[in-house]
């Protein structure tokens, strides 16, 4: 609109501004408003939607899950003795969404506690020392507890703890199958009490099968010949009272000597056969063992009451434990004072028998076996009853036991204290891609022994873990704690197979290898590379050293504490090929969408926070 040579604009109550030749707009006061021209063709593209954009084009789809949400973990552990009772208890508390089965083959846990019963089956290590960190008993009723306290303190656990609803008992594994298709181990098990036989699947297998579990009978010649009692030592039978009969104890390892030294008294005559010289002691770490037994006094037990005390008196009494490790280096200081103490005490003890004292010194050092605590054992082979009997077994006869030297011993019964599955070969096949792991391991296998990485799984079985198995536990410390360090090693590794999205983890060749040829060098430092048969070589002198880890017992729980990922090979669930795609979900938690989660679990009383455990803990999240 023009109006005396101005253009106008309309205001917004329809009346008309005069716009001077510069295109400003004139008020009525004289204030001057600038006004774009082509006012439509500058806004009409602004409201329309952009054509294209140069935002990268996404190549897979979000994954809609939250990253607080692990998938569900169906997890098979065979074996119920002290692993596998420690397994039950600590996995649930630390792996979301587990979904847990323990196989049992016997009637209930406990494992060797609760299979040997022979006569003075006891611990050789203070019962306040081979129990768990986490829930000790403080009323043991003594310093080295029986087979029998034991069992029962394992199945309270199981107890306390709620194992039971994840036992499956009379249930013997008898082979584990991988399905490379479906990434699941399919489990074979053997219900011994109706004797159906069925199979389960599984996401990831662990094996708590123990090393001494799998008694097995030795193989003399007309071994079934005998028509007297014939028992294995972890096979007793409670039945047999040994007073006045004529018994054969084959075995110098611990139960033999147990036995040898229990029942002594009672028999007509005791053989003794012992083929392998061991180091007898009085004690592990200075706590010297009893035949009888040492109570622990009322004064002592009062005072565990008071928490600070017990732990104070734990602390003293385990810490020995964890020291001396140079004792099984070669030419060490502490081995060769090991060895003049030991010398020292068997003179002493076979003073009634000299002539023995040449028989029993070994001609390898200390610690190239297990030492063998044995109270009253040297006193029980010098009674005038027993025969201490080193000539080899030639065969058994229907009414005894020949030896090579021709003669022959009638016997009423045998107890064979011959040890177990030393050579930590399952007891049972395990199928992947072609090959069985046992048949691997065997001496002759393709392996010839126990190939592992950090004992805790091998190359070529996907989704298999082996508790206290291969290299289970160090020179030093004690077993329950190993366990418990390890268990916890799996209960890592299984959060992140969860968290992830992981379909198949295994280690690499090369780490496997690696830690082979450290073990190597490790161990030819070491007494244990001696020429000396024994559970950590598969009883095969000069073999390779498998049953004990490669170092301290310290050492080790550094490296379960902070895995080496970077070892392990992957196989991942989410078909785009991403590894992250199923891990990171739809960006978020599940926690932070409820409104009565707490949020901020890291904001607390400052006086509480140790700076070391900052940020550390799995479960405190945001």
């Amino acid at each position: 609109m023009t109006i005396n040579g101005l253009e106008q604009a309309t205001d917004t109550n329809g009346s008309a501004l005069p716009l001077n030749k510069e295109g400003i707009e004139t008020t009525s006061n004289g204030v001057q408003i600038p006004i774009l021209q082509d006012a439509i063709e500058t806004v009409e593209p602004l409201l329309k939607e952009p054509k294209s954009s140069n935002y990268p084009n996404p190549k897979i789809a979000l994954e809609q899950r939250h990253i607080d949400e692990p998938r569900q973990l169906r997890v098979a552990i065979i074996g119920a003795g002290l692993s596998g009772v420690l397994a039950g208890i600590l996995l649930p508390a630390k792996v979301p969404n587990i979904k847990l089965t323990i196989f049992e083959k016997n009637a209930d846990v406990g494992g060797t506690w609760f299979e040997n019963v022979y006569p003075g089956v006891r611990c050789d290590v203070p019962a306040h020392v081979y129990q768990t960190s986490f829930a000790p008993n403080i009323n043991w009723s003594e310093q080295f507890a029986q087979g029998r306290e034991i069992r029962d303190y394992w199945q309270g656990l199981a107890r306390k703890y709620d194992v039971y609803q994840y036992l499956k008992f009379s249930q013997r594994v008898e082979e584990l199958r991988w399905d490379e298709k479906n990434s699941v181990w399919n489990v074979k098990v053997h219900n011994l009490s109706t004797g159906e036989t069925s199979s389960q699947q599984f996401d990831f297998v662990l094996t708590a099968i123990g090393r001494f579990n799998a008694w097995r009978l030795p193989d003399y010649p007309g071994i079934h010949d005998f028509k007297g009692l014939l028992r294995h030592a972890s096979n007793w039978d409670p039945n047999f009272d040994p007073t006045g009969k004529r018994v054969a104890v084959i075995g110098n390892g611990a139960s033999g000597i147990q036995l040898t030294a229990n029942i002594q008294k009672r028999a007509q005559r005791l053989d003794h056969y012992a083929r392998n010289k061991t180091w007898v002691t009085a004690s592990f770490a200075g706590d010297e063992t009893s035949i009888e037994p040492i109570p622990i006094s009322a004064e002592l037990q009062e005072s565990f009451k008071d928490p600070n005390e017990y732990v104070k008196y734990r602390k003293e009494l385990e810490s020995k434990y964890w020291r001396g490790f140079s004792s099984w280096l070669k030419g060490s200081e502490l081995n060769e004072k090991s060895r003049e103490q030991f010398i020292e005490l068997i003179k002493k003890r076979l003073a009634k028998k000299p002539e023995l004292i040449k028989n029993i010194i070994p001609d390898f050092s200390p610690h190239c076996r297990r030492l063998t605590p044995g109270p009253n054992y040297f006193e029980a082979i010098t009674e005038d009853n027993v025969e201490y009997i080193q000539t080899p077994i030639k065969r058994f006869t229907e009414i005894g036991i020949e030896t090579t030297d021709g003669k022959h011993r009638e016997v009423d019964a045998i107890f064979c204290a011959t040890g177990a599955n030393v050579d930590m070969v399952p007891p049972f096949s395990i199928w992947a891609h072609g090959k069985d792991l046992s048949k691997l391991w065997q001496q002759d296998g393709e392996y010839g022994f126990p190939y592992t990485y950090l004992g805790v799984a091998t190359p070529g079985f996907p989704n298999l873990g082996f508790i206290h198995g291969p290299h289970g536990s160090g020179r030093s410390g004690t077993v329950p704690h190993s366990v418990e360090v390890q268990v916890t090693f799996f209960a890592k590794l299984l959060r992140k197979f969860g968290r992830e999205g992981i379909k198949t983890i295994q280690p690499s060749r090369k780490a496997a290898d690696d830690f082979v040829e450290y073990s190597d060098a490790f161990f030819e430092t070491t007494v244990l590379s001696e020429n000396c048969s024994s559970w950590y070589n598969s009883g095969r002198p000069g073999s390779r050293i498998h049953g004990l880890w490669p170092g301290s017992a310290t050492q080790v729980t550094i490296i379960y504490r902070d895995p080496r990922w970077e070892d392990w090979e992957y196989e991942y669930l989410s078909e785009t090929g991403n590894r992250l795609a199923w891990y990171f979900g739809v960006g978020s938690t599940k926690k932070e969408q409820d409104p009565d989660s707490d949020i901020t679990p890291y904001i607390r009383d400052p006086a509480s926070i140790d700076l070391r455990d900052l940020h550390e803990s799995w479960w405190d999240l945001p």
